[in-house]
């Protein structure tokens, strides 16, 4: 049943996808454990990090494309889960401290010792658990998202409102967790992490781990997600994205279909921020800042909204030149972004895969046209599309009388 479901997302862009991915996941490691650090093949441990990092942020990007690619609903609030799912991963990593820390309290984490907390919050509870925190780091971003999803999506509330409240939702956050009385660290957050699983956090082999577990959990998601926007599901979702009026009134329930990918969506995040938090080695209450939502969105539509491999491949070139930019000119890297999503908006607006896929389709098209035109070919039985639009095209229902009885075609 399952291999079925993901074999749903297999074809030729999903298939070279994959198969770059399996190469950077098995490659990275490698040239980082096993090629000596004098070989030009080395891979440093810092650019191992730097490109795991890469990788939570694609996941995080996916999740953002298959909400509004597909479903348009437009999140400038996904930088909240991705945020729960980071703080559930660092509550765990802060109890394996242990006695290890700056007052080498068992039990609480420094930052409670420091403020006179006497004992550990009941929500804290269970933390000190890898399978726990696991569940929480899926739970708690996905409840969320249902409870205000249950009530957005049956409320109607759908454009530019409800991209605003779920900003209002991240803002809410960001100002609770700066709190210290909240008990999630303050300003500071959570930091000072040992270890993960019993395995040194900065050690080389953990951290090749890390790289590992992120592009699995990338391939595995982008799967889910490609069975599920090729499936009679996500032809739903497209039809709810393009005519949300004309699908409710064929006797969709529309709101159940919104509620349902919303929620998968933040519990992607949530996954994303999880693995970001070890790598990155801290989660602070800046993560859940709205700008951060919006960037996600500028990854998307650099890449290609509606095309899964766009947002992924946005997200990784724009944290590249982000870091190249705050590197050797860091005072115009907010006005270089800016700019790229002015440019993107106005001469690429299916971003990069969109553009470059219909470029191919309408080469081809010329392509067969004027060899037919020459005498060299056949009339195609139908126009070449793009895999997006072939993925919807409908199979051919034959014409039926009042009575239901098929009209025989004319022989020819």
């Amino acid at each position: 049943m399952m291999s079925s479901f993901l074999f749903r997302a297999m074809d030729a862009r999903a298939g070279v996808f994959l198969a770059i991915m399996a190469a950077v996941i098995i490659l990275v490691p490698a040239c980082n454990l096993f090629v000596p650090e004098e070989s030009p093949f080395h891979v440093p441990t810092y650019a191992v990090t730097l490109m795991g990092k890469y990788l939570t942020y694609a996941l995080l990007a996916l999740a953002v494309d298959l909400v509004w690619g597909y479903c348009g609903i437009l999140s400038l609030g996904h930088a909240a889960f991705f945020a729960l799912g980071g703080y559930a991963m660092g509550m765990y990593l802060m109890r394996q401290i242990g006695t290890r820390g700056v007052y080498g309290d068992p039990i609480l984490p420094d930052f409670m010792v420091f403020l006179n907390w006497q004992d550990l919050p009941w929500y804290w509870y269970g933390f000190d658990m890898f399978w726990f925190a696991a569940l929480m780091v899926l739970l708690v971003p996905g409840l969320l998202a249902f409870i205000f999803g249950w009530f957005a999506f049956r409320s109607r509330v759908t454009g530019v409102y409800l991209s605003i409240i779920t900003q209002a939702l991240t803002y809410a956050l960001l100002l609770a967790f700066f709190r210290n009385d909240m008990g999630f660290g303050g300003n500071n957050g959570l930091t000072d992490f040992k270890d993960i699983l019993g395995f040194d956090i900065q050690a080389d082999t953990t951290r090749a781990g890390l790289f590992a577990a992120s592009g699995l959990a990338l391939v595995l998601c982008f799967l889910i997600c490609r069975s599920i926007t090729r499936s009679k599901l996500g032809k739903v979702l497209v039809a709810v994205r393009d005519a949300e009026s004309r699908t409710r009134f064929l006797g969709y329930r529309v709101e159940h279909y919104k509620l349902f990918v919303w929620t998968l969506s933040a519990m992607m995040a949530g996954i994303a921020g999880a693995l970001y938090v070890p790598q990155v080695g801290i989660i602070n209450p800046g993560e859940f800042a709205p700008a951060n939502s919006i960037e996600v969105v500028i990854w998307v539509a650099v890449g290609g909204r509606g095309t899964l491999v766009g947002a992924v491949l946005g997200a990784v070139l724009v944290n590249f030149a982000k870091t190249w930019f705050t590197a050797a000119l860091p005072d115009i890297w907010l006005f270089a972004l800016g700019g790229l999503f002015v440019f993107v908006t106005l001469f690429l607006p299916k971003g990069i895969v969109g553009t470059v896929s219909d470029g191919w389709t309408a080469l081809r098209q010329r392509r067969i046209s004027s060899d037919f035109g020459e005498g060299s070919g056949d009339p195609p039985a139908q126009p070449p599309q793009s895999p997006a639009a072939q993925a919807n095209v409908p199979e051919p229902v034959p014409a039926t009388s009042r009575a239901g009885a098929v009209h025989p075609q004319p022989a020819e």
